[in-house]
């Protein structure tokens, strides 16, 4: 079984007020272990980073200078190839999954579906209620 731990970070909180992912990292699993197969990219949002972002994730836009942009090809269809049809495990996945269809909303491709996602922040709340 494949399945694809995957994380992003972003200028902001809103893709819908114009923020946009800045960076993100894929790890391959094969029946739960990592199998070496990894995908990290930095990606130029086309704006500035937030103070707020740059000192949450050390991303600065000196970083994402010269880097490509959401839709180039050597982004996009890299990471799209990456995750193949494997199950995308994330922790606050809705997140991650509403900064990426925001992105490939921009390009007019296919949204990612919610059921193809496994929230690790949702099964930690289930496993651990009242847990911080």
């Amino acid at each position: 079984m494949r399945e694809i731990v995957f994380d992003t970070e972003t200028t902001g909180l809103d893709p819908k007020a114009g923020d946009r992912i800045v960076e993100v990292g894929c790890i391959e699993l094969v029946n739960y272990l990592p199998t070496g197969n990894v995908l990290q990219m930095y990606i130029n949002p086309g704006r500035p980073v937030s103070e707020a972002t740059i000192r949450i994730t050390g991303i600065t836009n000196e970083t994402l200078r010269g880097k490509p942009a959401f839709s180039h090809p050597d982004v996009v269809d890299r990471l799209m190839a990456f995750f193949g049809d494997s199950p995308i495990v994330a922790h606050n996945a809705e997140f991650d999954r509403m900064f990426l269809n925001a992105e490939l909303a921009l390009l007019g491709r296919p949204q990612l579906e919610k059921e193809r996602f496994i929230d690790t922040l949702v099964l930690a709340r289930e496993h651990r209620p009242g847990s911080p």
